[in-house]
């Protein structure tokens, strides 16, 4: 899948807005990008990806994922109202049972 940015009207508006959602979140600077993320939480399997829903256990609503963060030893899964315009981002932790897909390099 090739990289963009929900709602974005063209690619340097999607490379600017993910370079301030990047800065607003204080994450490294991004190797690869990730589209799509399933994780384990609490044994349940849940998963997201750039342009859609986030799971209702996070009550973002019908917001649409704009960023999914690599940070490392978390994740930062970014909305509107969590890690894009204002607030925390949905914070996934790292490890064997979390699965990145990739955009496109």
């Amino acid at each position: 899948m090739k990289f963009f940015i929900p709602a974005a009207e063209n690619s340097e508006q999607a490379e600017s807005v993910y370079d301030a959602v990047i800065k607003f979140n204080s994450a490294p600077p991004q190797t690869q990008r990730v589209c799509a993320l399933a994780w384990r939480h609490n044994g349940q399997l849940m998963s997201c990806e750039v342009g859609g829903e986030a799971p209702s256990y996070y009550g973002t609503g019908s917001e649409p994922v704009v960023a999914i963060l690599d940070c490392g030893r978390l994740y930062k899964v970014c909305t509107a109202n969590r890690g894009v315009l204002r607030g925390e981002a949905i914070l996934i932790g790292k490890g064997n049972d979390s699965f990145p897909s990739h955009f496109e390099a």
